[in-house]
């Protein structure tokens, strides 16, 4: 049988707003079948970096959290601390900016807990059945002890994994430091001397201080490299590049098996809030305008159907011009294969297919 996935667009009317379409699809995806009863449940998302607002706001939140708790649940807020140097590479300063951007226990009805602690090495390592690349993840261990995982997900472009879906927001954002480390150490990114101009950008976004300019040009070390690539996106001259297509189709790969630990044998659920769709992860302390107009609200509780029928449904969106993928020549009829060339989302998909975590063939049930 073909996977269920539901979806209401984001036009409204009076006595249809949105709140009232959350409801709906809450109530009809099947959220409400789970049994939420003095159970811890994880509602893992993006909080957003300082100075991004792409993020969602925290009004779908709360009506999630309201939802969980009328069926008797323990909901509480998480995402695990951030590889790169910004404003959530601890508990501390993750907890500030969340409650800057919006996630608070006033507005969102649920308290924060940052998954991996203080430092970002609060984890639990759990087998994943059938990995090929990660045979134990390293999980946060506030997102590893709870009952119950529910994704709710910004849906936009990334410059790594094509884009940021749920397995994205599960299997990257779920890992500690060190699980996320273990994600990125397939491909590291190596330097054009000849492009580079020497300003240092990339020093600035680099927390492990793996950039050597003695030469007069950016060496980066190996050693210390851990493969965020956020240096590549800063690089104004493209003299730092990702070594080869095949690194990102084994991240995507290392992100499913990621997912498959977080949830597997869990009560799981899924929400993908596809709007603000910038061609860059919610992690940088800016946004890029969008690259498509707002799709609408996807639910399901096949996150491989989830992230294939959001692409789907961006892919059928007009391009808008003044973005990233309008400046983007048109050549592989994929909106996000033509705003990062480099990258392979379907090989996420398939490979979380292949690990058992359910199917690309769906049935797009629309609510109005």
């Amino acid at each position: 049988m073909k996977s269920k996935v539901f979806f209401t667009d984001f036009r409204t009317s009076q006595g249809n707003g949105i709140y009232d379409k959350l409801d709906r699809i809450f109530e009809e995806s099947g959220l409400g079948d789970i049994d939420f009863e003095g159970k811890f449940t994880a509602i893992k998302l993006h909080f957003g970096e300082r100075g991004n607002l792409a993020f969602l706001r925290h009004q779908y939140c709360s009506k999630l959290v309201d939802f969980i708790k009328a069926r008797g649940g323990k909901p509480f807020l998480t995402d695990c601390n951030t590889l790169y140097t910004g404003s959530r590479t601890n508990a501390l300063d993750h907890l500030d900016t969340a409650t800057d951007n919006g996630f608070n226990p006033l507005t969102c009805h649920a308290n924060v807990i940052i998954a991996d602690g203080l430092k970002g090495n609060d984890e639990v390592e759990i087998p994943v059945e059938g990995a090929v690349y990660c045979p134990t993840a390293k999980i946060g261990k506030a997102i590893a002890e709870a009952d119950i995982i529910i994704s709710l997900t910004h849906f936009k472009g990334h410059e790594a994994t094509g884009f940021g879906g749920t397995f994205k927001n599960l299997g990257m954002g779920c890992g500690s430091r060190a699980g996320k480390k273990d994600q990125h150490s397939s491909g590291k990114p190596m330097v054009h001397e000849e492009k580079c101009i020497a300003c240092k950008k990339c020093v600035t976004v680099c927390a492990h201080d793996a950039q050597d300019f003695s030469s007069g040009k950016c060496f980066i070390d190996q050693d210390k490299c851990v493969g965020c690539s956020r240096c590549i996106e800063v690089c104004p001259t493209g003299a730092i590049y990702k070594t080869g297509d095949e690194d990102f189709s084994i991240l995507n790969r290392k992100i499913a098996e990621y997912t498959k630990a977080v949830i597997n044998g869990k009560p799981n659920f899924h929400i993908s809030v596809v709007m603000d769709i910038s061609p860059y992860c919610d992690c940088y302390n800016y946004n890029d305008a969008p690259i498509v107009p707002d799709v609408g609200i996807f639910a399901s509780s096949d996150p491989v159907a989830l992230d294939q029928a959001c692409a789907d449904e961006v892919n059928k969106m007009p391009v808008i011009g003044n973005s990233r993928l309008g400046e983007m020549p048109h050549t592989h009829h994929d909106h996000f294969t033509d705003s990062h060339p480099n990258t392979n989302w379907r090989e996420g998909i398939a490979w979380g297919e292949k690990l058992g975590l359910g199917s690309k063939d769906y049935e797009l049930i629309k609510l109005k």
